[in-house]
């Protein structure tokens, strides 16, 4: 049978709007033009924040003394653990050589953007863990140079724990500045740091416009939209689990798209009855956004067997995709799209947002289809080198000219012509070859 909804979304997230476009457009051409004073105006008039911008040692001391010294060990155990699975990730990425032909050599070197513009998200939830996904990755990856950012609240500026977070970390320097003018000051190079070689970290539409309407004069992680989730679950998961799960995620935002896929339609019906239950449970805040994304942007989709599931959340390709079903092994090897994969009931997508180790800042919107999330690949350049023989040159520089003046590119092939003719005085070369039925290509 075909899967069949039991619960239908009543809306598509989206990334953006043609409003927030157009404002966005405007707000980064005053910000390149009018520099840091344009940035401190958007500053007083969007977050109401006319204090300093770039954070001081005394701020930092300060901030410090305000962590609890419990929560300074969890923030520290999270960075521990974000920064040991970045380091493997980057003891993968290798420099390698090749001897192409005899006395031709060529190859491959791994080097690290030099500055990076890492935003972390501020508002009502302080944002401590994007702090460390970001900075941390950046600083694996050997980045010289890294900015951090985040929103200041009105009279108080960036929250401590945060505060904490970027300098344990390893943030260069830390700015009291958020949304499109935070993105400009990395990107632009204000306030004392060099311009970002590439932007990083989530944040609102605005901020997710303003990276992707930079993006060709930076690199950026990606183009994010509001974060969603998928649970895979047969007869074997426990439906309060399941449905925590899911809520758990439906708090991100009012627009959070939450699936279960699952082929026991007595689990999907007690979900769909404890959901509300477990949203009515939630802080206020916490509860209109789960509700909201719940109401509107869920879905329940019951299937035939685990291969029908299997195409549905690879359609879907979801950011966070959990699997609470027997066989966890057949389902690592056989799912296909998806920014990562939790494992068992036993691991959740909260783990992964704060401290498991694997990144968070993941692909949504369905861009799992073909890219993965934010890792110290990001961050690093895979540039090629050559060199050569005068010997091992002989047989490139023939194929080359050939194959040049084949496709009619007559400079390409006189740069190969010259090297022959100088390495090898007084040898024949045959480098004219027609093209078919006596044309030329037009590359």
């Amino acid at each position: 049978m075909a899967p069949r909804l039991l619960k239908q979304a009543a809306r598509t997230a989206e990334t953006g709007s043609d409003e927030v476009r157009a404002r966005v457009a405007q707000m980064l051409q005053e910000l390149e033009a009018d520099g840091e004073e344009a940035a401190r105006r958007f500053a007083v008039e969007l977050d109401r924040w006319n204090g300093p911008i770039v954070v001081d040692a005394k701020t930092l001391d300060a901030a410090r003394t305000a962590v609890p010294s419990r929560l300074q060990e969890d923030i520290r155990f999270a960075h521990d653990n974000i920064r040991r699975f970045a380091e493997a990730q980057r003891a993968t990425v290798q420099d390698c050589e090749i001897e192409i032909v005899r006395g031709f050599r060529a190859g491959q070197r791994q080097i690290p953007v030099h500055a990076a513009g890492c935003y972390v998200p501020g508002g009502r939830y302080s944002h401590i863990a994007s702090a460390i996904m970001t900075i941390t990755t950046a600083k694996v990856a050997g980045v010289a140079d890294i900015t951090a950012c985040a929103p200041p609240r009105p009279g108080v500026g960036i929250d401590p724990a945060t505060l904490f977070t970027m300098e344990v970390c390893g943030a260069d320097r830390i700015l009291a500045i958020g949304g499109v003018q935070g993105i400009a000051a990395m990107a632009f190079g204000m306030f004392g740091a060099p311009r970002a070689d590439i932007l990083v970290g989530p944040g609102n539409q605005y901020v997710a416009e303003a990276k992707r309407a930079l993006f060709g004069r930076v690199g950026i992680d990606l183009v994010a939209g509001p974060t969603d989730s998928m649970v895979i679950a047969d007869s074997t998961a426990d439906p309060d689990l399941v449905a925590a799960d899911l809520i758990g995620q439906a708090e991100h935002g009012y627009n959070s798209p939450v699936w279960l896929v699952t082929t026991d339609e007595r689990l999907a019906q007690a979900v769909l009855t404890a959901a509300p239950r477990l949203i009515a449970e939630l802080p206020n805040f916490n509860a209109g956004n789960a509700a909201a994304a719940w109401r509107d942007y869920a879905e329940v989709i019951l299937c035939a067997d685990r291969e029908e599931m299997a195409q549905v959340a690879d359609h879907y390709a979801p950011e966070h995709l959990q699997v609470q079903a027997v066989d966890l092994d057949w389902w690592l090897g056989r799912l296909r799209a998806y920014g990562s994969l939790f494992l068992g009931e036993e691991t959740t997508v909260a783990f992964g947002d704060k401290a498991a180790g694997p990144n968070h800042v993941l692909p949504t919107s369905g861009s799992a289809r073909y890219t993965g999330g934010l890792s110290v690949h990001k961050f690093m350049k895979t540039v090629t080198w050559q060199r050569a023989t005068r010997d091992g040159v002989r047989p490139i520089a023939e194929a080359t000219a050939r194959i040049s003046r084949l496709e009619g590119m007559e400079g390409h092939a006189r740069t190969a012509d010259i090297r022959l003719h100088k390495f090898f005085p007084g040898a024949s070369f045959d480098l004219n070859v027609p093209a078919p039925d006596g044309g030329r290509g037009n590359g």
